[in-house]
């Protein structure tokens, strides 16, 4: 094999990777003996209906270089990909579809709608995790797992069943997130807030004014709310006043509450339990009345009287008026407010009183905490331990019921409503290895389970019995409730081990002005687009290089750059390298061809008969190698790219080689600058998996691996 005059990524990075599919080393089972203990990572599985973005990228390298580095520590290690049904979000870009087309899913049915989004699965859902190939990811894809396969759907089914037997799912009617557009309940973690002008209305309510920025929910109201410990309003308490309303003259009650905010607006709040979730909280307190004023359709409802049939805007403009006319109005002030939207389709919410499926979580919660507590499970950074910590602290139960038509069905007879997509996400890191089919018995199972458990495995051991508990969980932050703390109670609870050891909390990529990326706004930037036209190791390595702990990510394209012009110094050492060791320049198109057939020991050379610039370059590796290792032990990606740029550019470069070549004998520094080449190789794989391939196929070295990916790491 010959390394060509310039670098082209174009040339290598397929051939390359066809390589390492061939040589079958992504799936453990076909790793070399020396490969003993596991070591697993379950891929944080993408939605079915996008394709590849920043953060993506940035998680996946992540990945790709613990995995590759384990991999060469000898670990077998397994690196599961897999893709999520992802309900809301694909039934709208289906829908989405079906709208250019002069349908809507009405028109279908539920069963040929389904039919339709499935067929947007086969078409469309595996677009990211080819893409991840291109990145150089190195899954083991024989594995690949989808949410919604026949296997996956047992486990939902018998996580469902489990806790609805032991009475922790039960249906209630409670105030929930509304998105009128979706026409399905979200939970509170499914929801955007954004910033956005508003005013704040203050109304007499008889002898008490309250500020409100949403008069409209004003005719639900069923009682007034002030803080015990507000002076202005002690005498109120427990009476019940006379107000004039829109809808003519109404009686309230005031009640006493210390979750009133005394410094916003008045000190004293309307209470509409059918319309917010904190005042359906009061009214289960303090036994009020609800009355729902706005439908699911985001229009106002018959008890909104003469207002009924308008939409919640028109609504609020009418009323805003009616008051005015009849004096309650004192006054309205622009004010900035959080609006809730849909974290899908951007709607705004409206929270409303309704029927659905929810799960206890006051044990859950509990569950979740106490490995985090002990250390068990290890957030890095570490102060991402207190928001989730805040979260688990105030959590409600959680409504798990959606009424979209994609998704996995609530397993009850007659009911047509499907689980949240994070309820089944929630299982991920032990249903994609098998749960519950290949689970071992657990000592709480009965002699008849456990015998056939038993008998299912006796031959070999499940993944789930190698694989789990798994060992690092990449991800973001703004999913830490979302996803990771119900991976943990549910890992607790159905498997009675953690779902994984260490949970890193990757940067968020912004653009360069420290904005959040959005291709739908025209701030995003294409991975896919990046690897074309630089390839995947100057990508790999710009985006790596950036990774520094607690910081966000401004992206600059000078980055990428740089990953090039550093893969370009990479390649072009290697030729001199090469040539220095029995390997010329000897032929037309600038090639290298081998002129002998000398192998090298990859061993590191001794001390003796070495030179003071060969002592110094081995003396400063072996720093780098420590270095390096330490780093990566407490994922701290970026530094380790920097100091292996820094090491490889400009002590390796720009010192030794250029000091190696002034030597008027170089025979006996030739073990030494192949040892540097090789073990710079080795530690810059994990980050440039294709360039560092592609040389170390060249290298005339004794005991030569068939891929570098399975080489031995430097210690």
């Amino acid at each position: 094999m010959n390394l060509s005059k310039v670098y082209n990524p174009k040339q290598v990075e397929d051939k390359i990777y066809r390589l390492w599919e061939k040589s079958g080393f992504f799936n453990p089972d076909k790793l070399p003996k020396r490969h003993k203990k596991p070591y697993t990572i379950v891929i944080p599985p993408p939605n079915v209906t996008g394709e590849l973005h920043m953060g993506h990228a940035l998680n996946t390298i992540i990945q790709d270089i613990l995995i590759r580095q384990k991999r060469m520590q000898g670990f077998k290690t397994l690196w599961l990909p897999g893709t999520d049904h992802a309900g809301i979000a694909t039934q709208n870009v289906v829908e989405k579809k079906l709208k250019k087309e002069g349908k809507t899913r009405f028109d279908l049915g539920r069963e040929k709608f389904t039919k339709e989004v499935w067929k947007w699965k086969e078409k469309y859902g595996n677009i990211i995790l080819n893409q991840f190939k291109k990145l150089g990811a190195s899954c083991d894809w024989s594995r690949t797992r989808f949410t919604m396969d026949k296997e996956y759907a047992e486990a939902v089914k018998k996580a469902f069943l489990y806790y609805y037997k032991k009475g922790w799912i039960y249906r209630g009617e409670r105030t929930i997130n509304w998105c009128p557009r979706c026409s399905t309940s979200l939970s509170d973690l499914e929801i955007e807030y954004k910033e956005e002008p508003a005013k704040l209305y203050y109304i007499k309510y008889g002898p008490i004014t309250i500020a409100t920025v949403r008069p409209e929910t004003k005719l639900g109201d069923t009682a007034v709310a002030v803080n015990p410990k507000d002076p202005r309003y002690k005498k109120y308490i427990g009476k019940i006043i006379t107000i004039k309303t829109v809808l003519g003259p109404a009686k309230m009650r005031v009640i006493g509450d210390r979750s009133v905010d005394i410094s916003f607006g008045t000190g004293a709040m309307k209470v509409t339990p059918a319309h917010d979730l904190h005042d359906f909280e009061l009214g289960e307190k303090h036994n009020l009345e609800k009355k729902q004023v706005i439908g699911p359709d985001g229009r106002m409802t018959k008890l909104s009287g003469k207002y009924a049939g308008m939409t919640v805007i028109e609504a609020r403009k009418q009323i805003v008026e009616d008051m005015k006319k009849i004096g309650i109005l004192e006054k309205a002030e622009p004010y900035t407010h959080n609006i809730a939207r849909c974290y899908r389709c951007n709607t705004i919410l409206e929270p409303i009183l309704s029927k659905q499926w929810f799960l206890k979580m006051e044990k859950l919660a509990k569950m979740a905490e106490t490995p985090v507590k002990k250390g068990e499970v290890r957030f890095h950074p570490k102060s991402f331990e207190k928001p989730y910590f805040n979260w688990l602290k105030n959590v409600r139960d959680w409504c798990i019921s959606r009424q979209i038509w994609w998704g996995h069905k609530i397993p009850l007879k007659g009911e047509k409503d499907v689980l949240d997509t994070w309820f089944s996400s929630a299982l991920w890191p032990f249903a994609a290895l098998g749960w519950p089919a290949s689970a071992p018995a657990s000592a709480k199972a009965t002699a008849g389970e456990k015998a056939t458990a038993d008998k299912a495995q006796k031959n070999k051991k499940s993944d789930l019995e190698m694989y789990y508990p798994t060992d690092v969980l990449s991800t973001a932050r703004d999913i830490i409730n979302l996803w990771v703390a119900r991976m943990i109670f549910s890992g607790m609870e159905f498997t009675e081990k953690i779902p994984f050891k260490d949970v890193y909390i990757h940067a968020t990529v912004l653009t360069k002005e420290g904005k959040r990326m959005s291709k739908s706004l025209g701030a995003g930037i294409d991975p896919a687009k990046l690897i074309e036209e630089y390839g995947s190791d100057a990508t790999r390595f710009g985006i790596a290089y950036r990774i520094m702990e607690g910081q966000d990510i401004k992206f600059v394209i000078d980055n990428i750059v740089m990953g090039k012009k550093f893969c370009n110094k990479i390649w072009n050492a290697s030729r001199f390298v090469l040539g220095q060791i029995g390997i010329s320049n000897c032929n037309p198109t600038g090639s290298l061809a081998l002129r002998t057939i000398q192998q090298f020991s990859i061993s590191k050379p001794k001390e003796k008969n070495l030179t003071i610039i060969d002592k110094k370059i081995l003396k400063q590796l072996d720093k780098t190698t420590r270095s390096v290792n330490k780093d990566l032990e407490k994922y701290q990606f970026g530094k380790a790219a920097h100091t292996l740029y820094d090491f490889f550019w400009h002590d390796f470069c720009n010192e030794y080689i250029e000091k190696f070549k002034s030597q008027k004998s170089k025979v006996k520094s030739q073990k030494v600058i192949i040892y540097v080449l090789i073990t710079s190789l080795k530690l810059l794989h994990p980050f440039i998996p294709f360039i560092t391939e592609e040389i170390y196929q060249t290298l005339p070295i004794k005991n030569k691996k068939s891929c570098i990916m399975i080489e031995e790491w430097p210690r």
